[in-house]
């Protein structure tokens, strides 16, 4: 049988939200306006934290800058920000978690709700090269137009992607062995697919589920620091 072990990213396996992030960091170097970007991020964030978001709505709002600034520009700011952002919040914790599951075999997979342009980068730091992330669509330049392709993987999304992924390397739900590491009340039908959920550095909703349902809960930056 084959065993998977599943992350997903923001808060999980980083402490930080890469998408709200990377809008913080457009800002910083000058391609949003601040008050007014600050405003729309920090509102489309707490709805994700309430569960409410509509994906799709922000993933036009997060791609925006990064659309209008062109591919070349985009690659320079996207090195910037792994650079300056993301590299200090590799915790060696999150490495260590994701070694044990390659030492013992596992296939590891990344899935986020955030999208391919800000995670890619990301997943091959910690060496993982399957990633499952929202799917920008491009335009016939070969640009991203700010629509998302395909299934977004973002609540049951993650489940439809994975099944695809899994149907893809002719395997169903019953070939596998899945573990899944998630931080967030919106993973919960992927969760519940999983042989061993792992509530991780969870919210509060998620918390009480885990509890309640007897969940492993791990607090990963906590627990190994």
């Amino acid at each position: 049988m084959l065993k998977l072990a599943l992350f997903d990213l923001d808060h999980t396996l980083i402490p930080i939200d890469s998408d709200y992030a990377w809008g913080e960091f457009t800002t910083r170097i000058g391609w949003t306006d601040p008050a007014e970007f600050s405003r729309r991020n920090d509102e489309f964030y707490a709805r994700y934290q309430a569960g409410t978001l509509d994906v799709r709505e922000y993933v036009r709002f997060a791609t925006d800058a990064v659309r209008r600034h062109g591919p070349d520009a985009a690659a320079q700011a996207q090195a910037r920000f792994m650079h300056e952002v993301i590299t200090p919040a590799l915790r060696p914790q999150a490495r260590a978690l994701i070694e044990a599951h390659r030492q013992a075999g596992d296939e590891l997979l990344i899935v986020t709700a955030t999208n391919e342009f800000v995670t890619r980068p990301i997943a091959q730091a910690f060496g993982v090269r399957e990633l499952i992330a929202i799917e920008l669509a491009r335009g016939p330049g070969g640009w991203i137009t700010g629509e998302i392709a395909g299934t977004p993987s973002f609540r049951e999304g993650k489940v439809t992607r994975v099944a695809d992924w899994l149907r893809a390397r002719g395997h169903g739900w019953d070939d596998v062995h899945i573990t899944f590491y998630s931080d967030s009340r919106n993973d919960l039908p992927l969760l519940e697919k999983a042989h061993q959920p792992v509530a991780t550095n969870p919210d509060d909703t998620l918390r009480a589920i885990a509890t309640e349902r007897g969940w492993r809960v791990l607090d990963l930056f906590k627990e190994a620091s």
